[in-house]
């Protein structure tokens, strides 16, 4: 993926999954590529149409939970690039979770029952359904792995307020509430997502993406309840596979380890899955789009100039 250079161009960030240019300390323009990360590490191979499906679904995600909260999206230029407001983050990521899965069954699973400062009801089975939906916060590092923290913490060390974090609360279960809303329409389940947010003045935003398959998990609802009496696993549409076929093959992100070979079929495989998520999700067929690095870098220069940007 190329790297490009826009008028006013203040800073460039590349990151695990998305290069982000700063346009004059205020704009933010990410361009989504096909890179995939997992285990805060990226994988050797890139996934076709990742980074389409990706910022297409959180633009949808993002004008579907716009009267929730603001959020820094202003404009999609192109398939894979989306164009918005630069806000200043709060390191931490809000960890919502619907159900009894991944990270938190892996907990629960070791016998214990506090996570992040939350207190996970006994007798739970993996994938069972929390009593009400809990926030499980991590930091949100600049480097390496991701770590747990509980809401005392963030705010005896700073990384909100007691008036933000009530704010940050409030809109998390709201934007939880509203993407299981909108998954229940398609037949799945928001089982677990995460939100990241920023402050514009002393406003909140909402940044990032949001209900895509990096950012969340879902499971299929028809025959959700059966799967869950019988024990079997349950059927679902997330980046958790990629996570299962590197713990399989002794991978988990620790020094040492070794990521295992991705043959072609492997990633073709998991493009699929990307595009199936986003057909399932959005409820309309998936258009490939590719645009030469030209025409893409075209399309975001319109687009800033078109919002005043330069």
């Amino acid at each position: 993926m190329a790297n490009f250079q826009f008028p006013q161009q203040t800073a460039f960030y590349k990151g695990k999954v998305r290069d982000v240019y700063t346009v004059n300390n205020k704009w933010l323009v990410m361009v989504a590529s096909n890179r995939i990360s997992a285990f805060d590490v990226i994988l050797p191979e890139p996934i076709p149409y990742k980074g389409q499906v990706l910022n297409q679904v959180a633009a949808y995600m993002l004008d579907a939970t716009k009267d929730i909260c603001p959020n820094w999206l202003v404009d999609t230029p192109a398939p894979n690039v989306a164009i918005g407001k630069k806000c200043v983050p709060f390191k931490i990521e809000m960890v919502v979770r619907g159900n009894l899965t991944g990270h938190a069954w892996r907990t629960y699973s070791s016998g214990k029952r506090i996570l992040c400062g939350v207190t996970m009801p006994d007798g739970m089975k993996e994938n069972d359904f929390f009593p009400a939906p809990i926030i499980t916060p991590s930091t949100k590092a600049e480097e390496g792995h991701d770590e747990d923290i509980s809401k005392d913490e963030i705010i005896t060390k700073g990384l909100a307020t007691e008036e933000d974090w009530a704010v940050l609360e409030k809109y998390a279960l709201a934007l939880f509430a509203r993407g299981k809303e909108i998954a229940a329409k398609r037949g799945l389940i928001l089982v677990d997502t995460k939100y990241e947010f920023g402050k514009l003045g002393d406003e909140i935003y909402l940044m990032d993406e949001v209900h895509t398959p990096d950012s969340s998990r879902y499971f299929y609802a028809d025959g959700y309840e059966e799967r869950q009496a019988s024990g079997e696993r349950q059927k679902q549409l997330s980046k958790e596979f990629v996570r299962e076929w590197l713990i399989a093959n002794n991978f988990m992100g620790k020094t040492g380890q070794t990521v295992p070979v991705m043959n072609a079929d492997w990633v073709q495989t998991i493009s699929n899955r990307y595009i199936e998520l986003y057909e399932q999700v959005i409820g309309a067929p998936f258009v490939p789009q590719q645009l030469s690095d030209d025409e893409t870098h075209e399309r975001i220069l319109q687009s800033l100039k078109k919002n005043g940007v330069v």
